[in-house]
C-alpha cells in the first residue's frame, strides 16, 4: 500500500485495517501524532487528510484517500507555520501532549475560515481536549495565527 505523507511517497508493507496514527508512528516513525484515547473524542491524533483536520486513531490504512499531513509536515524550525509561530509566542503549551492535536485543528480551521470568530474557534476545536486546560491560550494563538495569515 502507498501512502503521501508529508509530500512524500511511503510504500508499506500493513494490514489494510490498521489505523492510520499507528502507521505514522510505528511504520513512519512520526511520533508527533500522539495517541490519546484511541476513539477519536480527545483530538491528540489530529492530522490532516487533503487538508481536512481528521482522527488519525480512527481512519485505517485502506480509508486513507489523500494526502496526509502530520504536525511534522506542518512546518519546519526555520519556517514554521503561522499556527506554530502563534502557538510559540503565546506559550500556548503546558505539557504539550495535545499540542499537535490542537495546531493541526486550529490550521485546518484557519485553512477553512481566514476569520473565525470565537464562538467558531470553541466549535472548531471542542473536540480536542486539553489536560492542562490552556483554552484561552489556545482560542488567543488562533487568532494571532489569523492575523498572521491576513485574517482579522
Amino acid at each position: 500500500m502507498q501512502l503521501i505523507v508529508n509530500g512524500q511517497s511511503h510504500d508499506l508493507d500493513a494490514d489494510p485495517q490498521m489505523p492510520l496514527l499507528w502507521a505514522l508512528r510505528d511504520l513512519l516513525g512520526l511520533t508527533g501524532t500522539k495517541y490519546g484515547c484511541g476513539i477519536a473524542q480527545c483530538g491528540a491524533c489530529t492530522v490532516h487528510m487533503d487538508g481536512m483536520a481528521v482522527r488519525a486513531c480512527q481512519i485505517t490504512l485502506a480509508e486513507v484517500g489523500g494526502e496526509i499531513t502530520t504536525i511534522e509536515g506542518l512546518g519546519t524550525p526555520e519556517a514554521p507555520h503561522p499556527v506554530q509561530a502563534a502557538w510559540i509566542a503565546g506559550q500556548v503549551a503546558q505539557c504539550g501532549y495535545c499540542q499537535s492535536g490542537q495546531i493541526m485543528q486550529a490550521a485546518a480551521l484557519l485553512s477553512l475560515n481566514a476569520e473565525p470568530d470565537d464562538a467558531a474557534i470553541d466549535a472548531a476545536m471542542s473536540g480536542n481536549l486539553c489536560r492542562c486546560a490552556t483554552y484561552p491560550r489556545i482560542r488567543a494563538a488562533i487568532r494571532d495565527a489569523a492575523l498572521r495569515m491576513g485574517g482579522v
